[in-house]
């Protein structure tokens, strides 16, 4: 019997949206920067391949988080003094609902970047939106919010300098929130108090209720760093190995492995800044670790090694390889692993390397080229790596452990050259639906062929 020609088009819709992956928190699906989506394109600009556009209503960091038909994002609205949590329709575009999480304060405490930083994370019931000035809230797909919180309340102001970034993750039923932060009060910028005098500065991970908002579990995170190596602004990653699912959090110069369930800490690398060794630095760390082949990564940073840890790993443990010194490195971008090896983004020197997991031996390094910086982080899927720079240049480069080769470079930006500043784009590109979603500083994007 023959269908319908409006039937047999419904079905092949709702068909494609269950067969789209998801891109459920700012590292993706397999929370390592890839994805199984095919048939992605390799030209475009904004007048070519572009299914719609949308105006961003405020620049932000964070990433599209995609559900089923929903896309999920952060914005400030500066002129109203408002941070909110946004929801557009994948289809079309549209935007769905905007919800005000936190009003009343200023959205921005520094040049470089905005409270609305983090991205958001969804589990297919609720969508979780976490801001720099420790609020907190969840929503339900329609935008009503189900519960807020202000941690400041509870656990204190975060003492980063820069304004705090990480990302929340939904992982095995709980939400996690990751905050590495100075063990002291302090103002920044003679302007804004960070840290709040009474509560413990410590640095920790939160486990909490999705459901209620509610903590399960906090796990103080010790590390031997000190002021500004304390803070970091990655986000935690979670894989099974074993049997057992894990945690990995990365700062403080160390990574540390632990028990997803409880906290509890499995091992670390023992510091990759000793002291005495003409080293002993303070400094930030920006990426998360990359787990791949029984292996995870980190990158340490401004233009230190790659260091590597097994994920059976006990106790604490010295790399069992790190990069040569001013070789393979990456001080902003988190590397992506995708069909068995890691691509690692040298953001400043815009080369893009592939490593082998076990050795760490770089298989190939190519300079992408380019006037300006990427702090954004690599994308791979359908055999393609995607970087996107300050400006909105696509860089598209191929997934072949032989060889480098760059395939296109492609202007999605508004015409301007921020370089570095807040109104840089730092979005990583997410796909769903056999299309790209490009986060540029005006617009959002849906590419596809």
């Amino acid at each position: 019997m023959k269908l319908p020609v409006a039937l047999l088009l419904a079905s092949l819709s709702i068909q494609s949206a269950v067969l789209a992956e998801n891109w459920p928190n700012w590292r993706g699906p397999n929370q390592d920067g890839s994805s199984s989506e095919t048939g992605l394109p390799v030209k475009f600009s904004t007048t070519e391949g572009v299914k719609w556009a949308v105006d961003m209503p405020g620049l932000s960091a964070s990433v599209p988080v995609i559900w089923g038909d929903n896309i999920f994002l952060t914005a400030p609205i500066a002129e109203e003094k408002k941070l909110v949590g946004l929801c557009y329709d994948k289809q079309t575009g549209k935007e769905k609902w905007r919800t005000t999480i936190s009003e009343g304060t200023e959205v921005q405490w520094d040049d470089k970047s905005n409270l609305a930083s983090p991205s958001a994370a969804t589990d297919g019931d609720r969508v979780y939106f976490l801001f720099a000035n420790a609020v907190a809230a969840a929503c339900d797909f329609s935008g009503k919010i189900v519960w807020k919180r202000d941690f400041k309340e509870t656990h204190g102001a975060f003492a980063t300098q820069w304004t705090y970034g990480s990302s929340p993750t939904i992982d095995s039923g709980k939400l996690y929130i990751q905050v590495l932060q100075r063990n002291e009060t302090f103002k920044f910028q003679d302007k804004f108090e960070k840290g709040t005098p009474g509560k413990d500065l410590s640095s920790y991970v939160l486990a909490i209720d999705p459901a209620t908002g509610k903590d399960i579990w906090k796990q103080i995170r010790p590390s031997l760093g000190n002021t500004e190596s304390l803070e970091a602004f990655s986000s935690p990653v979670f894989t099974s190995y074993k049997g057992q699912r894990l945690m990995l959090i990365s700062g403080g110069d160390t990574l540390t492995i632990h028990d997803a369930a409880t906290g509890k800490e499995f091992s670390r690398i023992a510091t990759w800044n000793p002291p005495g060794e003409g080293y002993n630095k303070f400094f930030r760390l920006v990426p998360s670790p990359v787990v791949g082949d029984g292996m995870a990564i980190v990158c340490a940073p401004k233009n230190s090694p790659v260091f590597a840890m097994p994920l059976d790993a006990k106790g604490e443990t010295q790399p069992v390889w790190q990069t040569e010194p001013k070789g393979v490195t990456s001080d902003v971008p988190t590397p992506a692993f995708y069909k068995g090896h890691f691509y690692v983004l040298d953001g400043g020197k815009k080369i893009l390397s592939c490593l082998e997991p076990k050795t760490g031996k770089a298989l190939w390094s190519g300079e992408l080229g380019g006037k300006t910086k990427f702090e954004s982080s690599p994308t791979v899927a359908d055999g393609k790596v995607y970087c996107i720079n300050f400006w909105g240049e696509v860089y598209v480069a191929s997934a072949n452990p032989d060889k480098f080769e760059l395939l296109s470079v492609n202007e999605m930006g508004d015409g301007s050259k921020p370089n570095g500043n807040a109104a840089s784009v730092r979005a990583s590109i997410s796909v769903s639906d056999s299309s790209l979603f490009i986060r540029t500083q005006d617009k959002l994007y849906r590419v596809g062929k």
